[in-house]
C-alpha cells in the first residue's frame, strides 16, 4: 500500500494533479479544500472517495483513497476535558487498519497549541491508537522543547513509544529526534528557515513491513508548498 501526506499550503484543487505520479492508494491531505463544496468539477471527479473535516470550505484535513478501498471514519472523541481539539481524522481502512490524520493547530489556545493538542487528543484515545498509523503536520519538533512543559515533543515521542508506535522516518534513518538531516518544511518557503515537522508514525508491524519511505524534493514541492511531500510505501496489512 502507497501512502502519501501533504500539506498543500491551500488551493489543492489547483495541485492535486501533480500528485497522480506516486500512484497512491491513499493521501492524506493538509489545507486542502472540501470536494463537497468545491466548484471545481475536475477536482471533485479526482476526489471520488474520501473524508474531510475543518472550520471553513476552503482549508481541511482530507484522506483521499482510491475508489475500491473501503473508508470508515471513526468516531473517537476530539474534547479534552472542555476543550475540543483540532485536526484529527481517524479512519478504518480496508476493515484492516486504523490510520490517524493530523494536522495540528495552534486552536486559539494560550497554552496547548499544536503538539500540546496532539497531547490532548493522545490522552482521550491512547488505547485507540495501539496497532494505528499516525501521518500528517504536527507542527512540532523536539528543538521547540521547553524544560518545565510535560507535554512536549518530546513527552509526545516518548509516550507513543509506550503504545509501540515509532516514527518511521527515525527508525530508518537512525537519525535522532531534533536532529533530522531532511527538512519537510521551509518557513515561508525559504531555504534558510528549514524544518522537520510532517511525520507518519506507526506500529510494529507498519515498521517492519515497510518498502520505502521518502520526502519529497525543493526542485518540485517548494514551487507548490511550503511543505514537502512524504511518500510511504508499506507490505499489505
Amino acid at each position: 500500500m502507497k501512502i502519501v501526506s501533504w500539506n498543500c499550503n491551500g488551493a489543492f484543487r489547483k495541485k492535486f494533479e501533480h500528485l497522480v505520479y506516486s500512484q497512491a492508494d491513499i493521501y492524506i491531505i493538509q489545507e486542502c479544500e472540501n470536494p463537497e463544496e468545491t466548484k471545481d468539477i475536475a477536482y471533485q471527479t479526482w476526489a471520488k472517495n474520501y473524508l474531510w473535516i475543518g472550520d471553513s470550505k476552503n482549508k481541511g484535513l482530507g484522506v483521499f483513497a482510491k475508489p475500491a478501498i473501503k473508508l470508515e471514519q471513526l468516531n473517537w472523541s476530539n474534547k479534552y476535558k472542555d476543550h475540543k481539539v483540532k485536526h484529527f481524522l481517524p479512519c478504518r481502512i480496508n476493515n484492516t487498519f486504523t490510520l490517524l490524520a493530523v494536522w495540528t493547530h495552534k486552536n486559539n489556545s494560550p497554552n496547548f497549541g499544536y503538539i500540546g493538542q496532539f497531547w490532548k487528543y493522545l490522552q482521550v484515545n491512547n488505547e485507540n491508537l495501539k496497532g494505528a498509523l499516525i501521518v500528517g503536520d504536527f507542527n512540532s519538533n523536539a528543538i521547540w522543547d521547553e524544560w518545565d512543559r510535560w507535554w512536549n515533543h518530546t513527552n509526545v515521542v516518548n509516550e507513543l513509544k509506550e503504545l509501540g508506535i515509532e516514527s518511521v522516518y527515525h527508525k530508518l534513518s537512525a537519525e535522532q529526534q531534533g536532529k533530522e538531516s531532511i527538512p519537510t518544511f521551509y518557513f515561508q518557503r525559504k531555504m534558510q528557515r528549514p524544518y522537520h515537522i510532517d511525520y507518519i508514525f506507526g506500529s510494529e508491524n507498519f515498521l517492519e513491513k515497510t518498502k520505502n519511505f521518502e520526502i519529497g524534493n525543493t526542485e518540485k514541492w517548494l514551487q507548490l508548498s511550503d511543505h514537502m511531500l512524504i511518500f510511504y510505501e508499506t507490505e499489505a496489512i
